[in-house]
């Protein structure tokens, strides 16, 4: 997918300035895969095994995953898209329509998880989690 999708869509895109973030499974920190990522975004990568480390335990601080993949997934599948064009139209569809409102919401709810983070000294956030 990366080499026969990804790539190739990203080369009709200034990715000059554009950063990738990748979650730590093992499947997606094989070599291969990581040298191909750091050639094509340079330091700009977050990953395991890249110039710029997945933080251990960062899911509850990680917008994209306590709540954009979620979100966009959940209205994606909800009217069950049974082709790969339905599919990729549902999701170019669920991006469009993201407001900035909601964006600025999300990183309001970033910023006092990272001071209750802060002031707790790391400890677990079970306050915040249930409020999700």
């Amino acid at each position: 997918m990366i080499t026969n999708f990804f790539i190739p869509e990203l080369n009709n895109h200034d990715v000059q300035e554009l950063w990738f973030q990748q979650d730590g499974a093992t499947c997606h920190t094989a070599r291969d895969i990581i040298d191909l990522l750091k050639d094509t975004f340079d330091d700009r990568l977050i990953s395991r095994f890249g110039p710029v480390n997945w933080p251990p335990r960062s899911c509850d601080l990680t917008p994209l995953d306590y709540f954009l993949w979620g979100y966009v997934k959940s209205l994606v599948y909800a009217d069950t898209p049974q082709t790969v064009d339905h599919l990729e139209d549902n999701i170019r569809r669920v991006i469009a329509d993201i407001r900035p409102q909601m964006l600025e919401k999300v990183i309001e709810n970033w910023t006092s998880r990272l001071d209750y983070i802060r002031s707790s000294r790391g400890s677990p956030m079970p306050e915040i989690i249930s409020k999700m």
